[in-house]
């Protein structure tokens, strides 16, 4: 058999292989990646939400980025290169929606309160939100720009009881770290945070953080190059998956 009969002899076998209906290998899903811009208060359930979104979307890669919500609203608006924007405040979302980047209406899918966080055992006796004015105490919490921050401020002025913080974290977690670290003496940050940090730290809740209710707002950005998933994870949240996440791990409902 000379080359040109081998070619064709090949030529053949491979036809005839593609001819057959169950030989041919299913086509892999388009590779794409959804941009989430997160409060850092929703790090636990973002991350616990992601492996079963992208079980049900193959070929979507689900990337988060977390910081205080001030400082994503102003990356969004500077051009950051977000699909969906959850928010720890309105203010943050108004933002973003008042430089006209918002597809729709943001929605609010939870709530939450500060709660004071003190090492294991509560060393320095912290009772109440009026205990930490104390002198003694080395107390940290969120710059006022972030929603945090912002939630203490109006509990100062509606208690009348004025903090002297030794530091002003550019996030909650920041804040959390300088009580799991031993910086601090106690700090202001979320319900949620304490609940997430379990036995490495303690929590004081206290009647005055109902006067700072932070409602959580998410959106799709506009013209966002991923729109249709985006809208996808934006259900995921707000359905009954994503409340029953957020119910465990200590937010409120809107």
């Amino acid at each position: 058999m000379n080359l040109r009969m081998v070619a064709v002899a090949a030529l053949a076998v491979l036809v005839a292989g593609c001819a057959d209906g169950g030989a041919a290998a299913p086509p892999s899903p388009e590779q794409r990646t959804l941009t989430v811009f997160a409060a850092a208060s929703l790090t636990e359930v973002f991350n616990q939400l992601e492996p079963q979104f992208e079980q049900a979307h193959p070929g979507v890669d689900v990337v988060f980025n977390y910081g205080a919500s001030s400082d994503l609203a102003q990356q969004i608006v500077n051009g950051g290169p977000a699909d969906l924007f959850a928010a720890a405040n309105t203010s943050t979302m108004k933002t973003v929606s008042d430089a006209g980047l918002v597809d729709g209406q943001p929605t609010v899918f939870a709530t939450n309160v500060l709660e004071i966080v003190t090492p294991p055992g509560n060393p320095a006796g912290i009772k109440s939100f009026a205990d930490l004015a104390r002198p003694d105490l080395k107390v940290v919490v969120c710059a006022p720009q972030v929603p945090c921050g912002s939630a203490a401020e109006k509990i100062e002025k509606a208690t009348g009881v004025t903090l002297n913080p030794v530091s002003e974290e550019p996030d909650v977690k920041s804040t959390l770290g300088k009580v799991t670290t031993g910086n601090a003496d106690a700090g202001l940050v979320y319900a949620t945070d304490v609940n997430a940090a379990g036995n490495t730290v303690q929590g004081v809740e206290f009647p005055e953080a109902e006067q700072a209710v932070n409602d959580y707002p998410i959106a799709v950005i506009a013209n966002a190059p991923n729109a249709d998933i985006a809208h996808a994870f934006h259900q995921l949240v707000t359905g009954a998956e994503g409340k029953a996440a957020l119910q465990s791990a200590g937010f409120g409902s809107p």
